[in-house]
């Protein structure tokens, strides 16, 4: 049983697991917190209405709504406490207020009773009324009865007349006594009282307002109390489908990464494996190579130089015909044709500059009185081409300036040629034993390293033995170069 519920989670392990999409759970992470932030809300409000319905002394334990209604006690007694110092001086300016107000209603009365005695308004209708009788009796058309009448009329409204001033003065006093009391009220309105009573007027709202919530709470206190517990549950309920959201979202995201790692962990073990594997077999290769080229006659290059100097100085010199190192198949070029030389053997080539001109000769003009330069001398007419030159450098001779050094040269050439021949062998197989022996000491470091050697000091290592190697096959045949020109030389 044990095994194969073993073999059948072996595969499981070795499965992709799906990749949880982002998208879809923000979506459904944002619509479950939504759903418990909703029943949040609802339960807190729920709770703060309990907890409004319930006094709490301890001030440490209070509700904000609690804290706040013993906040708007205190203040409206600090309120109370500051209006009650001008509480006293405020009374003795309303009943000032009031005595002085009874006295202008008084003289109020008094003038109204006196005006209405007396038939005209102003001075101005009784200046006019007395101004026409005047003019009545001046004309001489009354009666003497009507006359008289007119005069005593006169005389009653020019003592009426009088009482008007009266009337003025009273109006003062009353115009003086309401602004006592303009003054006083004015007085009474303090900036700061009106600005504290407001404030006393706007807390004591508000703690009305609490008040009523209260006692509103209190009344549905036991419904309220299963209401908070159904609403718990609910939000209980709410929390763990949205912590599930994000426990399997999460979950599911960190097995696919584990996976994706261990898949970018495999890939690079793998071609980790496949560099170096690729590098073993091209530094196998490369000393394969190295090995096949320390196999080659050492001296070729110099040999082959050598000989070509040999007959461009000396074109009589034939060296000895080796047999072919492949065999004749029939493909390579064959001597067709044989030009004769007879007729030219033992002619000297000319440049263009030295033949004589037989056809069609023409006299060079020069300017005048310029001297004509005197030919060179046929000891001092020799040249040698670049690629001459680059030969002799090559196997350790200097090129011959004229051509009385060309016998020199062609000894020393002999001499290098003949040592090259003769330590050629002796010099292949110290090539070819040294080229061994860096390919041993490769293959017993590819050794050392499968059996627990590092990477990358392996890998240095043996790059360092290839690089030795060529340096080794590079220094030896410097070295016999130069034996031979020392041998040469003495």
């Amino acid at each position: 049983m044990a095994d194969t519920a073993a073999a059948t989670t072996a595969p499981a392990a070795n499965l992709k697991p799906t990749k949880p999409d982002q998208d879809a759970f923000n979506k459904a992470l944002e619509k479950a917190k939504k759903e418990h932030d909703e029943v949040m809300t609802r339960f807190n409000a729920i709770k703060a209405k309990i907890e409004l319905a319930t006094p709490n002394k301890n001030k440490e334990t209070q509700t904000p709504t609690q804290k706040r209604r013993q906040e708007l006690i205190s203040q409206l007694n600090e309120i109370r406490q500051q209006q009650a110092g001008g509480k006293s001086s405020r009374n003795a300016k309303l009943d000032q207020i009031k005595r002085l107000d009874e006295q202008v209603k008084s003289r109020i009365a008094e003038q109204k009773a006196a005006r209405g005695k007396v038939a005209f308004k102003s001075v101005e209708e009784l200046d006019r009324e007395i101004q026409r009788l005047d003019s009545q009796v001046n004309g001489g058309m009354m009666k003497l009865v009507d006359e008289k009448k007119a005069l005593g009329e006169i005389s009653n409204l020019k003592k009426q007349r009088k009482n008007f001033s009266q009337f003025d003065e009273s109006q003062k006093q009353i115009d003086s006594l309401r602004e006592k009391i303009k003054e006083i009220k004015d007085s009474m309105e303090d900036p700061e009282a009106k600005a504290l009573s407001e404030r006393y007027n706007k807390l004591q709202a508000e703690l009305d307002a609490i008040k009523a919530e209260q006692d509103e709470a209190y009344k549905s206190l036991s419904s309220l109390r299963d209401e908070r517990s159904k609403l718990h549950a609910e939000q209980q309920e709410k929390y763990l489908a949205m912590k599930k959201i994000q426990d399997d979202y999460y979950t599911a995201k960190k097995a696919f990464g584990n996976w994706e790692r261990e898949q970018r962990e495999k890939h690079r073990e793998r071609m980790q494996a496949e560099r170096e594997r690729i590098a073993k077999e091209r530094k196998m290769e490369r000393a394969q190579k190295m090995l096949a080229e320390a196999s080659d006659p050492a001296y070729l290059e110099e040999i082959r130089r050598a000989k070509s100097l040999l007959h461009f100085f000396d074109p009589s010199h034939h060296a000895p015909v080796k047999a072919p190192l492949l065999a004749d198949k029939g493909l390579g070029a064959k001597d067709i044709r044989k030009v004769d030389d007879s007729g030219i053997k033992g002619m000297k080539l000319l440049r263009k500059e030295d033949r004589e001109e037989d056809l069609f000769p023409s006299a060079k003009k020069g300017k005048k009185g310029k001297k004509a330069t005197p030919a060179p001398t046929e000891s001092t007419k020799f040249s040698c081409p670049p690629s001459v030159i680059e030969d002799c450098a090559c196997i350790g001779i200097e090129p011959p300036m004229i051509a009385t050094d060309v016998p020199a040269a062609l000894e020393k050439i002999k001499a290098k040629l003949a040592q090259f021949e003769k330590d050629q062998p002796e010099q292949t197989r110290k090539n070819i034993e040294k080229a061994k022996k860096e390919i041993e000491r490769l293959e017993a470091e590819e050794a050392a390293e499968a059996s627990g050697a590092t990477n990358g000091t392996n890998g240095k290592t043996e790059d360092k033995a290839v690089a030795d190697l060529a340096d080794g096959v590079k220094e030896a045949t410097i070295e016999e170069k130069k034996e031979t020109e020392t041998a040469a030389a003495a």
